[in-house]
Order: structure tokens, then C-alpha cells, then sequence
């Protein structure tokens, strides 16, 4: 009786593992990443979207300079206009991936990073030029 039970218990066991095994296996194949880009790790420049289709933010990662990039599937209303053409840091203190964006709750505002030096500022995209700002975060 000892034995039978001996048996009964790792032959549960094993087929407890070979199942979860099997799950998770068929869990990667069946859930591919879908809208996943890889981009090389250190650029100069990256897109970051925002919650408007058509717009995006390019952002210039050694510098901080940033453009409104808009596109359109009729190709009347394509444009790229500057957010910041100043750099924030000198030329001998830029290097990829120094800045990076991080979108807020509002959808035409982000906050724009130094990586380096932690300073901060709020960027704002608009359709108007008056509505266009970069301002820093003391």
C-alpha cells in the first residue's frame, strides 16, 4: 500500500510538470508581440507618439531638440514643425540617449528628461504655433 501510494505521488507530480511545461510553451506561441519595434539601443533619434493618430514627437536623444511630426494617409497635411531647435547642453556634453520623453495624463503635454542630470521640462505640442512650449521644471 506504502509503494502504490509512492507511485501515485510522483507520477502526479510528473504529470503536473509536464503539463505547466507544455502551458507555457503553448503560451508563447500562441501570444506573439504584436506593434513591438526594436530599435538599436543608442540613437539619435526616436519617435515617441502621442494620444493624437497623426502626431508624433521627434526628439533629437543627444540635445533635447524636439519636432511636431504630423502625417496623413491623403498626403495634403504632412508636415514636420520645431518644438525646440536650442539644444540644452553644450556640444561636448551631448551623447545618445541622453534625453528621453515621458507622456502625462494631458495629451498635449509630455516631460522631457536629462537622463545625465536629472533637470526636467514640460514639453507641449499643439496644432498652433502659440500652443508650441518647452519650459523648465525647477
Amino acid at each position: 500500500m506504502k509503494t502504490t501510494l509512492t507511485i501515485i505521488f510522483f507520477l502526479s507530480i510528473n504529470l503536473t510538470s509536464f503539463s505547466q511545461f507544455r502551458q507555457s510553451n503553448v503560451q508563447a506561441v500562441e501570444s506573439p508581440k504584436i506593434n513591438h519595434v526594436t530599435t538599436p539601443s543608442a540613437v539619435t533619434y526616436r519617435l515617441f507618439p502621442t494620444q493624437n493618430m497623426w502626431t508624433f514627437i521627434k526628439l533629437n536623444t543627444r540635445n533635447g531638440q524636439m519636432w511636431q511630426v504630423q502625417f496623413d494617409v491623403q498626403g495634403d497635411n504632412r508636415h514636420e514643425v520645431y518644438l525646440n531647435l536650442i539644444s540644452l547642453v553644450t556640444l561636448d556634453n551631448e551623447s545618445n540617449d541622453r534625453f528621453t520623453l515621458y507622456p502625462t495624463q494631458n495629451m498635449y503635454n509630455f516631460i522631457l528628461l536629462d537622463q545625465q542630470d536629472g533637470k526636467v521640462w514640460q514639453v507641449q505640442w499643439s496644432t498652433e504655433t502659440k500652443n508650441r512650449i518647452i519650459v523648465p521644471i525647477e
